[in-house]
């Protein structure tokens, strides 16, 4: 049918009010496992330190009678460090930007300041998972925390609880001394290669052998997915959910979120913002992330018609004993 003649249509009408929601749809991911799992610490310094120690090796520890006994070599515990660094963002808005009325926020500077401290968040939570190795800094140059992956493992493949996908072997990680120490991580695990619960079982039963009881099995979706199938610790399982606007209804479960082994119960937790290929078997008790400077926001000198305001913190990553942790690395 046709429009009658001179009927008013919307599609040139003027003075039509706008329709815009009052609220603003984001979708990106905020999680941060790691960060929010390991302890909150303070430090006074940009360099900070603490030390470890262990029992000697398992003897045969049998005596003679009326023995006169020499003194067993005293072992001094270990010393480590870390470096703090900082991570920072700038957020300037015109005095006009926060005059006009904005749908969705009251204020554009607070909108933008809170949007970028859940972005400092995820780069934190994706600097302390990867292989960054401490450094220094100096004028010109920032410090860097040394990351995770630089204080697990042994200097000996035999004993060290990183695996290679690739081979199912461990891999050494000795630092600049016997010891991990922030220094260096471990070579690379070698192609992607689909990890099988032989893999899990390996490196979970070395931290069993090192004294470790981690509880956490944190790894990328792609692995999450291995870890559900049949190659680890899954596959589709078919449960009665009752009934259903009159049927019988059944739901496929093929999820695993808890992993129990010989060497101990892992709840499975994905994140989002951990180097491809990797999964961790973690204690949480056994790391810290220490402040020297908790986030702040602090106000900047004004200049012009304008808000300058600057989201800042100071931290690095503390290892009480990173022994008690292990690695599969270039998994899939």
């Amino acid at each position: 049918m046709a429009v009658p003649t001179n009927t008013r249509e919307t599609f040139s009408a003027i003075g039509i009010r706008e329709d815009l929601s009052n609220i603003i749809y984001n979708l990106s991911p905020t999680d941060t496992p790691f960060l929010n799992g390991v302890g909150r610490g303070s430090c006074d310094n940009t360099t900070f330190e603490w030390q470890t120690d262990e029992l000697s090796s398992t003897a045969a520890n049998r005596q003679i009678e009326g023995n006169d006994y020499a003194s067993t070599a005293a072992t001094e515990p270990r010393r480590l460090s870390n470096y703090t660094q900082i991570s920072a963002t700038q957020v300037q808005s015109s005095g006009t930007a926060e005059a006009v009325d904005f749908a969705g926020r009251k204020s554009t500077q607070a909108y933008q300041l809170a949007k970028r401290a859940k972005e400092m968040k995820r780069d934190m939570e994706t600097m302390l998972l990867d292989g960054t190795a401490k450094v220094a800094g100096s004028s010109g140059t920032a410090r860097e925390s040394a990351s995770f992956c630089t204080w697990i493992g042994t200097s000996s493949t035999s004993t060290s609880p990183i695996i290679a996908a690739s081979t199912g072997a461990g891999l050494a990680n000795s630092g600049s001394s016997t010891y991990p120490d922030g220094t260096t991580s471990a070579g690379s695990g070698g192609a992607s290669t689909t990890m099988t619960l032989a893999m899990v079982n390996e490196c979970v039963s070395r931290i069993w052998d090192l004294g470790g009881t981690p509880d956490i099995m944190m790894c990328t979706g792609t692995i999450k997915g291995t870890v559900s199938s049949s190659s680890v610790g899954g596959g589709v399982v078919a449960t009665p959910r009752g009934d259903i606007k009159g049927k019988d209804s059944i739901t496929a479960v093929n999820s695993v979120d808890v992993l129990v082994t010989d060497f101990g119960t892992f709840k499975v937790v994905p994140n989002r913002f951990m180097p491809s290929g990797q999964c961790d078997f973690i204690d949480y008790d056994l790391w810290s992330v220490d402040y020297l400077r908790p986030f702040r926001t602090e106000s900047l000198a004004k200049s012009g018609d304008s808000v300058k305001q600057l989201l800042i913190a100071e931290y690095g990553l503390r290892a009480k004993n990173g022994l008690g942790n292990g690695q599969i690395k270039s998994a899939k």
